[in-house]
């Protein structure tokens, strides 16, 4: 076997690693040419990134702590993480928290030790999806953060407060990243048009303010859905005579298709839109309680989730102002079940707006929680002797029920009695507002507690 000297393989890899990257960049989707190298490429995020923020001077003194990077999709967490990693001349190592486990994460912290042994170089590890890792995995990283081994950068589009262990959480700073403005978005899309060396600047491709305003409303503040869809237009597009592509709105459309709106049934999205919707029908608003429902009946959201969501809504926040909502919210639910789609929206809709416009009363729910309170504080108090049945000879012997007046036999079908332990003789839970129907409610109830407590 012929020995190779080291630095003769390393030049050997060097070069083929040249030329590796030279292939691939020319090769590579547009989203992935057009990543910015540098803070001034950079597009938005100007609250933390602008010029004298204090996160951007954290960037370019070198010293920069392990970060979580929370943002939708396309707002720019890998780039900003490479980015970071330039500045500060450390070895950037990335890693998918999807198709790695703790044995990799072991691998990454040995070369972590070697480039600080050996070089002198910081590591800094990017997880992107760090939400996936399970308790163990993140775990694993735990030790090295906290000796510095690794600067860890995680990114993330779900709340890192849900998805992240506390000691992981607290050892690093998050920030937030917001998606792109529709303004921010056009002007990665002219880069990427005039950009000759990794844009489509060698292409001459004119792209029609229609098609411009088009793509970065329909891409969502996602710079990749938006270059993916030029650079989709752009080579679907024949050039004229002269040689220019002129992208068209139609071009656009059939590019872009439909992008499918940002809502994961399982993630912080899906709850910060039921609440959306819980907040709009209680603050009486139809309007608002609509659009948030079409958010998620049109993002593919289980219309029967939504109708489960109203009949407790019924309960809970209209209750006794409007007896008939809970039979509403039951009635669009199974009419949802029997006709189903397309057209199961239009009761769930008639819904929607019934409980919106329904007067409000959350008495019977306060109620309950009040009583609850009691359960847990007093335990298991004794039913009253005069309250309870009396099937047996033995149970009237001990005075099962003696004393128990029916009210039927009474005037006005009323007898002044208490009904709950002797303990708890003087609470009151139930306090009806003045709306809707409860306000005959609290009329009735007023006049029954006053002669309860002998006042006629």
């Amino acid at each position: 076997m012929t020995f190779i000297p080291y630095y003769v393989k390393s030049f050997h890899m060097d070069l083929f690693d040249h030329k590796l990257k030279e292939t691939i960049q020319q090769t590579a989707p547009i989203a992935d040419r057009m990543r910015p190298r540098t803070l001034e490429e950079f597009v938005g995020q100007e609250k933390i990134l602008g010029k004298g923020k204090i996160f951007r001077k954290i960037i370019e003194s070198g010293e920069i702590p392990s970060l979580i990077l929370w943002g939708p999709p396309g707002s720019g967490k890998t780039t900003l993480a490479r980015i970071i990693a330039g500045i500060t001349n450390s070895h950037f190592v990335s890693f998918s928290a999807v198709l790695s486990g703790v044995k990799e994460i072991r691998g990454v912290i040995k070369e972590a030790l070697d480039q600080r042994k050996f070089y002198r170089r910081k590591t800094i590890l990017f997880v992107d999806e760090i939400h996936r890792f399970n308790k163990a995995q993140q775990d694993a990283f735990l030790p090295q953060v906290e000796k510095g081994v690794v600067t860890l950068i995680g990114a993330t589009t779900e709340n890192p407060s849900f998805e992240l262990i506390s000691p992981l959480l607290s050892r690093c700073q998050v920030l937030v990243l917001e998606a792109l403005s529709q303004e921010e978005t056009q002007i990665i899309l002219q880069r990427a048009l005039k950009d000759r060396e990794r844009g489509l600047g060698g292409l001459e491709v004119e792209l029609e303010g229609k098609a411009l305003e088009f793509i970065s409303h329909c891409s969502q503040g996602d710079a990749r859905v938006a270059l993916n869809a030029l650079e989709i237009a752009a080579a679907t597009t024949k050039p004229n005579k002269k040689g220019k592509r002129r992208v068209t709105l139609r071009a656009a459309e059939e590019a872009m298709q439909k992008k499918l709106l940002l809502y994961d049934k399982g993630g912080e999205e899906h709850y910060n839109l039921i609440s959306a919707f819980i907040k709009s029908l209680r603050g009486s608003d139809p309007d608002a309680a609509l659009y948030w429902m079409a958010r998620m009946l049109e993002a593919g959201e289980d219309p029967l989730f939504l109708a489960r969501r109203m009949v407790i809504f019924s309960s809970e926040d209209v209750g006794n102002a409007d007896p008939q909502a809970i039979q509403i919210a039951i009635s669009a639910m199974q009419a949802f079940d029997f006709v189903g789609l397309p057209e199961g929206w239009i009761p769930l809709a008639q819904a929607a707006t019934y409980l919106a416009t329904a007067p409000k009363s959350n008495a019977s729910y306060l109620a309950y929680l009040k009583a609850k309170e009691d359960v847990k504080g007093s335990g298991a108090l004794p039913v009253p002797l005069r309250l309870r049945n009396a099937p047996t000879k033995l149970m009237r012997e001990l005075g099962y029920g003696e004393g128990y007046r029916y009210p039927h036999n009474y005037e006005g079908h009323f007898v002044k009695e208490n009904y709950l332990p002797e303990k708890l003789k003087e609470r009151t839970y139930y306090y009806p507002t003045p709306n809707g129907y409860e306000k005959s409610i609290k009329e009735r109830l007023d006049s029954w507690r006053k002669k309860k407590r002998g006042n006629k």
